[in-house]
């Protein structure tokens, strides 16, 4: 076995040991000097078969740093992706949804417009037509973002590995009509403890949510994976993130949706 696997594997298994005790681990770009967008991705990989491998199920997929404000909230220059698990979907229930803090490491919030793809995205180059011509339906999105890199310390190559810093989320009712809306156009606010933290619009994902669609899907395409119905896209944040704790109730509104109410507890 050659360098580059085993070094895969022995970040992937550090990765996952941290993700489990919830113990951070040093930026990997400085303690193992990987520098490559190919190796992070690997490492994703890996790190994804030994998580499916325990009978964890994948529910779609989620982009990151699509806005220029968190690009440069974390100093990076491009979008990545990583792998929405469905052992940390919160499943809301008229309007609110309870997450745990303490199921996520250095947990941040912020809010997204997810897509719920209901036609194979087999490409090659994929548009944001196509992206809209094969979504059954849209709704508001909320992830959770987490680190396994110690305060928050990174750079894209540690996110990528990271699984794209992925924690949980959870999602509003899927309205069919949010399809063919201008995406580009909602507005989505958070109120944190009453008080306005957080406003942007759709437009922050890359110009448009179903662009970052379009990116995400002609990107898994060079993984040799596609999108498939039933898969959830979270398509990147339109909002800062936000830092979250125990006792923390956020209201999040997305233009012509009900409000999501989400405790963290």
């Amino acid at each position: 076995m050659d360098t580059v696997p085993s070094l895969v594997m022995n970040v992937a298994e550090r990765l996952d040991n941290a993700w489990q005790s919830k113990t951070p681990i040093a930026p990997i770009t400085e303690s193992d000097g990987i520098s490559d967008v190919k190796t992070a991705y690997a490492i994703q990989t890996y790190w994804t078969q030994m998580r499916l491998a325990r009978g964890e199920k994948i529910a779609g997929r989620k982009i990151g740093l699509t806005s220029k404000a968190i690009q440069a909230q974390l100093g990076v220059s491009e979008p990545d992706y990583g792998t929405l698990w469905q052992s940390s979907f919160y499943q809301a229930q008229g309007g609110k949804v309870i997450i745990p803090a303490s199921d996520h490491l250095q947990p941040r919030v912020e809010g997204e417009i997810a897509f719920l793809i209901g036609k194979p995205l087999n490409g090659p180059n994929i548009t944001a037509e196509d992206v809209i011509a094969a979504t059954e339906a849209c709704a508001l999105g909320v992830e959770i973002v987490a680190s396994r890199i110690a305060n928050w310390k990174i750079k894209l190559i540690d996110t990528i590995a990271d699984n794209a810093s992925y924690g949980g989320f959870t999602l509003g009712p899927w309205d069919k009509a949010l399809v063919q809306s201008d995406l580009g156009a909602l507005v989505m606010t958070i109120d944190h403890n009453g008080v306005r933290a957080a406003e942007g619009v759709g437009s922050a994902a890359l110009g448009n949510p179903a662009l970052s669609t379009a990116w995400l899907a002609n990107k898994l395409l060079e993984f040799g994976v596609s999108l498939q119905p039933g898969d959830v896209v979270i398509s990147g944040g339109i909002t800062k993130m936000l830092p979250i704790a125990a006792g923390d109730e956020f209201k999040f509104s997305l233009t012509g949706q009900p409000d999501l109410l989400v405790s963290i507890r």
